[in-house]
């Protein structure tokens, strides 16, 4: 049975993000593959800023071992977007991040999805524990699921 899209009180954590004339396809509205990016985007914005994760030369990165996405309703260009961001799961060295992808004032996700990420040493790519900044950064967001 297909999950119910979430609600905003899902995510304590939003960031906007801007959809691009490229985004669109065929069909007029936003390419599937095209979420994982704004994915990827809400994550790593959240990495840096709150986690202070140096993805340039720190020695620890995020690497993405697992995605998925539901689809709820289209968007488009030029539509600004709000992501959603909560952490499900917090281990030593992975986190499972859950994503909504909202229009401004709508209270139901558009799109929602799930993201884990490993991180690992630059060099060697072995799991190791995530930098103390980020897992406090993470640890902030990790909510239990408020509509279970």
């Amino acid at each position: 049975m297909r999950e119910k899209p979430k609600s905003r009180a899902h995510y304590p954590y939003f960031s906007s993000v801007e959809t691009r004339w490229m985004d669109n396809d065929l069909y007029g509205h936003v390419n599937n593959v095209v979420y994982y990016s704004f994915f990827d985007t809400v994550i790593n914005r959240h990495l840096i800023a709150e986690g202070r994760l140096d993805i340039q030369t720190g020695s620890v990165i995020g690497v993405a071992v697992e995605t998925a996405c539901a689809f709820h309703g289209s968007v488009q260009f030029p539509d600004t977007l709000e992501a959603g961001l909560r952490v499900a799961h917090l281990g030593t060295s992975s986190v499972r991040y859950e994503i909504g992808i909202f229009l401004p004032g709508e209270d139901t996700a558009r799109a929602d999805g799930r993201f884990t990420h490993v991180f690992v040493d630059r060099i060697s790519r072995r799991p190791t524990p995530m930098p103390e900044t980020v897992r406090a950064a993470l640890s902030r967001i990790h909510t239990l699921d408020p509509t279970s």
